[in-house]
């Protein structure tokens, strides 16, 4: 039975430990020390029990004893590094000398712990371990998001004041704290990531890892690996086991963009684990139980996918419980301007160059261009605009010519029309879509004789 958490400063009140010692009385001592402290703690005589647990559940820490009937506790714990157990290790022995300490580190272990100790000791051992073990974790995912991270990549709130995005955020926050999968369409660069970072920072795990995974950067051949992660030996080049993506998200959120460009493999597996919360490392025969939120994103239809045999259906049956749209830059109205603004700032502190005055005529072509590459695009535009001190409006393509210029009443019927036809009529959603009332809309086409 899990303890209730009080205290999540500190890394014990969320830790699960399993104590693997033959002796009863340092068992009992353990876990009298352990329990009112940790959120789960197990205890078992042997290693055949300890592997029968870590096969079934996760442990931060787990505290071994190095001499007990059967095997050494340091020979059990270098055969399941071999096999792709991470769990985090303090050997306890009663022998203090220096091969000791040296075995105990090639073996893996964490630290280790000299009998006889007392309550702090083990305590302190448990934190430090925790400690390391988070610092670790927090440095490999940070790396690797400032290589594949863009500028802005890292915003957490969706930047906008539209009713389109005014809409898509209510979402958003709706499912939030649900641990609900979540599917994000929409073009590409239309701020997809953002919105599964606003999920984050909204569903209570925002202190937790976020790590966003592109699906179609990985090539198909490692992509379980990268995932999943994978024990010694499992594939050429491979010596050690290495703790997959998945894993070093437990907690968190895991964003996984372009799911499409997932190989069946690797769907297969996807989909064990959003059904069971289980990842198996490959070449491992172990599983791991995660705790897990998963926002998945698309710019290609999964549908169209499904039907072309290159996606599973139950797969994404199972991922598209909500779906949320991010619609492209150009029916965001005036948010183009909003995120102009916010894109200079962030880019000037950035490079060191002075902001560039947007005059009433870059105003009216930013508003007036579609920006088929969205925000993405939106972005190159503005940091070429302070990297050369003006903005290329030449980019954004010529401006309407007087000949050009048709009645305003003619371009509002046809962007009615366009709506209603998109929409297969239905006013309501026409309405909701251009900004204005069903009454207005009913109104137009009564005079259009529709």
């Amino acid at each position: 039975m899990l303890n209730p958490v009080t205290d999540v400063s500190d890394p014990l009140q969320l830790a699960r430990v399993l104590i693997v010692d033959d002796e009863p009385g340092m068992r009992h001592f353990l876990m009298k020390t352990l329990q009112p402290i940790c959120r789960h703690v197990d205890e078992v005589a042997d290693t055949d029990a300890a592997e029968a647990l870590l096969s079934s559940g996760q442990y931060d820490v787990m505290l071994l004893d190095n001499i007990m009937p059967g095997r050494k506790g340091l020979d059990w714990l270098r055969e399941q590094r071999d096999k792709g157990g991470y769990t985090d290790t303090v050997l306890i022995t009663a022998y203090a000398d220096l091969q000791i300490a040296i075995d105990a580190m090639r073996a893996g272990a964490s630290d280790l712990l000299i009998k006889p100790f007392r309550a702090n000791q083990v305590i302190s051992a448990i934190r430090k371990c925790l400690e390391m073990a988070l610092l670790k974790r927090e440095n490999a995912l940070l790396k690797r998001e400032l290589d594949t991270m863009v500028s802005g990549g890292r915003r957490r709130e969706l930047t906008g004041g539209s009713n389109v995005i005014a809409e898509v955020r209510q979402l958003l926050e709706r499912v939030a704290p649900l641990s609900t999968p979540v599917l994000i369409t929409g073009p590409s660069g239309a701020g997809k990531e953002v919105a599964a970072r606003h999920i984050h920072s909204h569903s209570g795990r925002g202190t937790a890892p976020f790590v966003p995974i592109q699906c179609g950067a990985i090539p198909a051949d490692v992509i379980e690996y990268e995932l999943f992660g994978h024990g010694a030996g499992s594939f050429p080049g491979a010596p050690g086991g290495r703790e997959g993506l998945l894993a070093q998200a437990s907690g968190g959120t895991v964003f996984l963009d372009d799911v499409s460009e997932l190989s069946a493999g690797a769907q297969t597996a996807l989909l064990r684990v959003l059904e069971d919360g289980v990842i198996r490392p490959i070449g491992t025969g172990r599983a791991v139980q995660l705790d897990l939120r998963f926002v998945i994103a698309s710019t290609r239809s999964l549908q169209r996918a499904v039907e072309e045999g290159r996606f599973r259906e139950d797969l994404l049956f199972r991922i598209n419980v909500v779906e949320v749209a991010v619609p492209p830059l150009r029916d965001r109205g005036a948010d183009v301007l909003e995120l102009a603004e916010l894109f200079q700032g962030e880019i000037s502190a950035a490079l060191n160059l002075p902001k560039v005055a947007m005059s009433a005529a870059v105003r009216s072509a930013m508003l007036r261009y579609d920006w088929p590459g969205n925000i993405r695009e939106l972005h190159n535009f503005i940091e070429r605009a302070l990297i050369f001190g003006r903005f290329p409006l030449e980019t954004l393509g010529k401006a309407a010519q007087a000949v050009d210029i048709a009645p305003l009443e003619e371009m509002e019927k046809r962007e009615i029309l366009r709506a209603l036809e998109a929409l297969s009529g239905n006013r309501s959603a026409a309405a909701r879509h251009l900004g204005v009332s069903r009454k207005t809309i009913d109104r137009k086409c009564a005079a259009w004789g529709i």
